[in-house]
């Protein structure tokens, strides 16, 4: 039977932290059986190996995908941890970048950072793992990430993630922890554009904005869009404002480009209880009040996609010790996540995540229109 899919090629590059030998299973057929043991929804490798253990599964990874034998459990969690999760992740970045002919121009990205539960009391990590993320929100679609040791290193990590990725022509957006000018600047340099939230890390800044915008007479003079949600008992309203006169902020040609300030009033109500929030923004972008509207909403994208990670595939309770195993089972996660998007948005199917890994779990022939 012809070989259908050489996943073990397209992980070729990969390159590992030490040498191997001895293992009649290369590193492109570990990482090969963990993706498609993932696309099946199984939550962690010994799941994925006795999955792939199985005598009829393994007559199908030996003539759909060349994988002519499945280490034992102990080699197969060693070749994973002993991958390169860099090496691994320039892999993943370009597989993204090569979905985008035209690059990711016109399109929000999003970054924020999660942490891996599992691991804030493990002995072996002094600290949890914490991994960041860009999201390209429209599509749905994980560009990259950057692990840390912890969330205090984030700032950094997202400025690092920043100069690898292909932003050109983008809108980056960032929660207020990212509303620093070096990160401004670094977005900038990659030819991007920036809405950050402000907040009390720059209480001078976020006063200022605030002391404008609740000026009644100045308001009115700004551009105005308003959107509604209802949700059964819950209704939302949120009311954009958005102003180019930037003038006046003090120091505000250290903010590299800035040339857009705006706010967005949330005034949900719940039944008979109503609360009202007001959120403050700078950009590089002259925005309108519906474009500031669209940006800051699709930030949460990316929470979205970390709630998948732990919905979908436990991520949480992951127990692997060794730190670059949990790095590249989290990269593998999302590839799967980015790969069934694609699928869904080629195929229009409509149905969930859930049920397209569940009948790839029932019949491993399932896996072959996701990658044909």
């Amino acid at each position: 039977m012809e070989k259908l899919y050489n996943l073990a090629e397209y992980f070729k590059t990969v390159e590992t932290t030490s040498e191997h030998k001895g293992y009649f299973c290369s590193v492109g057929e570990a990482l090969a059986i963990a993706t498609l043991g993932t696309f099946c929804g199984l939550k962690n490798t010994k799941q994925i190996h006795q999955w792939a253990s199985n005598a009829r599964v393994s007559e199908f990874l030996s003539d759909k995908f060349g994988i002519k034998k499945v280490p034992c459990y102990y080699w197969l969690l060693s070749l994973l941890s002993l991958i390169n999760p860099n090496s691994l992740n320039e892999c993943f970045i370009k597989w993204v970048e090569s979905l985008l002919p035209d690059g990711v121009k016109g399109y929000t990205v999003s970054f924020d950072g999660k942490t891996v539960r599992s691991t804030e009391k493990m002995a072996n990590y002094k600290s949890p793992l914490h991994i960041v993320s860009a999201h390209i929100a429209e599509l749905g679609l994980t560009f990259g990430q950057k692990t840390v040791c912890d969330k205090s290193n984030e700032i950094p990590a997202v400025r690092e993630l920043i100069g690898l990725l292909n932003l050109e022509g983008c809108m980056v957006v960032a929660d207020a922890l990212n509303c620093q000018k070096e990160t401004a600047r670094a977005i900038i340099e990659q030819k991007a554009d920036y809405l950050l939230n402000v907040k009390g890390n720059h209480e001078g800044l976020k006063e200022e904005i605030k002391t404008y915008i609740q000026d009644d007479d100045l308001r009115t003079e700004m551009d105005t869009a308003e959107t509604v949600e209802k949700n059964r008992e819950r209704i939302e309203r949120r009311v954009a404002f958005t102003t180019s006169d930037i003038d006046w902020i003090y120091n505000g040609n250290e903010w590299v480009n800035l040339s857009c300030l705006g706010a967005i009033n949330r005034i949900i109500t719940i039944g008979d209880k109503t609360t009202n929030e007001w959120h403050y923004f700078i950009s590089s972008r002259n925005l309108t009040a519906t474009d500031l509207l669209k940006h800051a909403r699709l930030e949460w994208s990316v929470e979205t996609m970390h709630w998948m990670l732990d919905v979908h595939f436990g991520e949480d309770f992951c127990r692997v010790l060794n730190k670059d195993g949990q790095q590249n089972l989290n990269i593998i996660r999302k590839i799967v996540l980015n790969h069934l998007r694609s699928y869904k948005e080629l195929s229009k199917n409509k149905r969930p995540f859930s049920n397209i890994m569940l009948d790839c779990l029932i019949d491993p022939a399932n896996l072959i229109p996701l990658f044909v």
